[in-house]
């Protein structure tokens, strides 16, 4: 083996447990680094515009920009996270006491429509187990929030240290991202061709998913939780929460909260409540994707929902609310990354010789 390879190798090697060994140190600041270089990308636009009206002075752009986003975007986002585990705890505590039973809301249901009860046994659904299913399930889910709650109250130092570490990033991420950009650009051992087509594939589907499948998710989940709100349904936070992840579900989404509320409604005499719930649910809630998500993103450039939802699910479990934007991501990357080998090889394809026939 020639010295020059030894040498390559080597360095290779290094290159490898250097890389490693950084992102080690990273991980225990993935959470702030993510979300970082996520408002980074949202607000770069208008780190551009304020940019192009100061242009000598970088630093004072790139700090109105952060000040826009932190008022804008980040205390905003804090506030409804609080609430929300603020809520899932005062119901975990609700249930607990006795206070509320889900199981006393099947009992209404089976007592306004013994029929119902029937037809259900008719195909082995047997009231009495999802009575006790429900109970468990709202029980499971409002402790985990309880517990999340008393996590934050314990880890607030380590919250705290996060949050700055974040803010830190984010100001050099919108004043150098252009820079950083060009670098790790430049660093991808790809031809010129390859590289712009990765960047552009993975800016339109990472545009796709930020600005179409996440937005539209977070207006059907503040349409369900405000009409939750308007008919007194307790948890309101929380139900349109749950209504934002599910929208992700292609077809029924975020109908599967709303749907059996109003069914509740329809057969325990509140009629009323019922038909708003349902024309709401029909109408704004269910007409939110098909007019946003054409509006905001191109038609070609959407991820499809099953793998938006697989991906969504996968990063939840992995490391939590941030999985709710990475899992996505990652298919987007994933998308674009495969998109390109299957122009790779498809050129090679189209430029090998045949054998003629003699």
């Amino acid at each position: 083996m020639s010295t020059d390879k030894i040498q390559h190798r080597t360095f290779i090697v290094l290159l490898i447990m250097v890389s490693l060994a950084f992102f080690a140190l990273l991980a225990p600041f993935f959470g702030a680094v993510l979300w970082a270089g996520i408002f980074a990308i949202i607000f770069m636009p208008l780190q551009n515009r304020i940019l192009a009206r100061m242009p000598k002075r970088p630093t004072l752009a790139s700090l109105c920009t952060l000040a826009i986003c932190i008022v804008v975007a980040i205390i905003p986002l804090i506030t409804i996270s609080l609430s929300l585990v603020h809520e899932g705890t005062t119901l975990y505590q609700r249930i607990q006491s006795g206070e509320l039973d889900f199981g006393a809301y099947i009992d209404r249901v089976q007592e306004a429509a013994p029929r119902l009860q029937a037809l259900l046994a008719q195909i082995g659904i047997d009231f009495s187990e999802v009575r006790t299913w429900l109970k468990s399930a709202a029980a499971t889910a409002s402790k985990g929030l309880a517990r999340n709650a008393v996590n934050i109250g314990q880890l607030s130092f380590t919250f705290l240290i996060s949050f700055g570490v974040m803010l830190y990033l984010l100001f050099f991420f919108l004043r150098d991202g252009t820079r950083l950009m060009r670098q790790i650009r430049a660093a991808i051992p790809l031809s010129d061709a390859h590289k712009q087509r990765l960047f552009k594939k993975f800016g339109e589907v990472v545009r796709a998913t930020m600005k179409g499948n996440v937005l539209v998710a977070l207006v059907q989940g503040a349409l369900g939780g405000v009409i939750f709100w308007i008919l007194g349904i307790q948890g309101a936070l929380l139900w349109g929460a749950l209504m934002a992840v599910l929208s992700l579900l292609p077809a029924v989404g975020a109908a599967l909260i709303w749907a059996p509320v109003a069914a509740y409604f329809l057969l325990t005499g509140h009629i009323w409540q019922g038909v708003v719930l349902v024309a709401f649910g029909v109408g704004p809630i269910g007409l939110a994707d098909n007019i946003l998500r054409p509006r905001l993103v191109g038609q070609q450039t959407q991820l499809p929902d099953y793998l938006i939802l697989v991906t969504t699910l996968g990063g939840l479990a992995l490391i939590g609310i941030s999985g709710f934007v990475l899992g996505p991501l990652v298919a987007a990357l994933f998308i674009a990354v495969w998109d390109l080998s299957l122009h790779e090889f498809g050129e090679r394809r189209l430029v090998t010789p045949t054998t003629e026939d003699p």
